[in-house]
C-alpha cells in the first residue's frame, strides 16, 4: 500500500491500515528511524489497550504454575 505526502507534510493512512490495527481519531503513531528505514507505531491513547495483546499469552497459567513449584519446594 502506498500514500502520498502532501506539500504541508501530511499523509493518509489506507483504510486496510486503519482497520487492521484497529488506528481512532485519538490514536497517535510513533515515527522511528531504524538503520535507513521509517517504522511507524501506533501509541494508542488508552495505555492499557497500548499493552494488550504484547505478552506471550497464557500467563495465568504459568503464575499457578510456578506457585504449585514453589509450594512443592517447601
Amino acid at each position: 500500500m502506498r500514500s502520498t505526502i502532501t506539500e504541508r507534510g501530511q499523509t493518509v493512512i489506507p483504510a486496510a491500515i486503519r482497520r487492521q490495527f484497529h488506528l481512532n481519531p485519538a490514536d497517535r503513531l510513533e515515527w522511528v528511524s531504524d538503520k535507513g528505514t521509517i517504522r511507524v507505531v501506533p501509541v494508542r491513547a488508552n495505555p492499557v489497550d497500548a499493552f494488550r495483546g504484547q505478552g506471550l499469552g497464557g500467563s495465568t497459567q504459568r503464575l499457578l504454575a510456578a506457585r504449585r513449584a514453589d509450594l512443592a519446594r517447601e
